[in-house]
């Protein structure tokens, strides 16, 4: 229902906006413009307030400060998030149980790990658990020599397609190169890049719900969680031993293949 009219109506999507203002901004989504650019590495933004929120990680300024301890954060919605810490309040809940969390993200987490039908497949080497048999056909290649991606260039093969991408990039020029602008290391995808630059940048978005413990990427938050967790994910795909890391699998693997007479297993 366009409960604003359609004086200010996107003609892609047919959102309605209260002013051309709000509707200017919205257009950019479609047409990928980012006006405002960072002057001091390039980077470039829809809107002015992502530009000046940006422009804290250069100057180092946190303007925000909770009340109770005097941390200080660069962005509004972290402090919101910090000031959780003092007052005990935990406003996502989990529909399916009673447990709830302070972060949208760590709910994500917990839903995923705990409440979906995620790992019916197991890989008969090592026990990892996977949501369908494609995946499995994927990780199985882990165990093997199968390397099904092969240089157009030379006679070089790979197992993934991301190995193949850099592979291209770094040793025949091809493909399209993504650099860092700290120090110039070149990836071949954009996502590397951004998860490369949080490091530089000292950016730990994701945050451990239990003892909050930050991290750069959701990985390594899911591999630090399992400290808090009795649940484990991996299990020998011999005698059916549980674990909590796959390190843990890999070593009792190969003294569990030694006992049952298996051997030239990759792992």
């Amino acid at each position: 229902m366009n409960i604003h009219g359609s004086k200010y109506q996107c003609t892609e999507c047919g959102k309605c906006f209260r002013n051309n203002q709000q509707l200017t901004v919205h257009r950019r989504i479609h047409s990928g413009e980012k006006p405002f650019e960072c002057s001091v590495c390039g980077k470039r933004f829809t809107r002015s307030e992502h530009l000046r929120t940006h422009s804290r990680i250069h100057s180092g300024e946190k303007p925000y400060n909770c009340q109770v301890c005097q941390k200080a954060f660069s962005q509004a919605e972290h402090l919101t998030c910090h000031m959780r810490i003092h007052t005990g309040d935990k406003p996502y809940k989990c529909p399916l149980c009673d447990k709830s969390f302070r972060q949208s993200n760590s709910l994500r987490l917990h839903q995923h790990h705990i409440h979906s039908n995620r790992t019916p497949y197991h890989c008969p080497f090592c026990g990892k658990q996977f949501k369908t048999t494609e995946n499995v056909k994927i990780h199985v290649r882990v165990h093997s020599d199968a390397k099904p991606y092969s240089c157009n260039q030379c006679s070089e093969s790979f197992r993934w397609p991301d190995t193949l991408k850099s592979h291209l990039l770094k040793s025949h020029n091809e493909g399209t190169c993504f650099t860092c602008y700290i120090c110039q290391k070149k990836f071949s995808n954009k996502s590397h890049l951004k998860r490369h630059i949080r490091r530089h940048e000292g950016v730990k978005p994701y945050i451990c719900e239990t003892c909050q413990k930050c991290f750069c990427t959701a990985y390594e938050l899911r591999v630090h969680q399992l400290v808090h967790s009795d649940f484990k994910k991996f299990c020998c795909g011999l005698c059916s031993k549980d674990f909590k890391r796959p390190q843990y699998v890999k070593c009792h693997f190969q003294k569990c293949s030694d006992k049952y007479g298996i051997r030239n297993i990759v792992i």
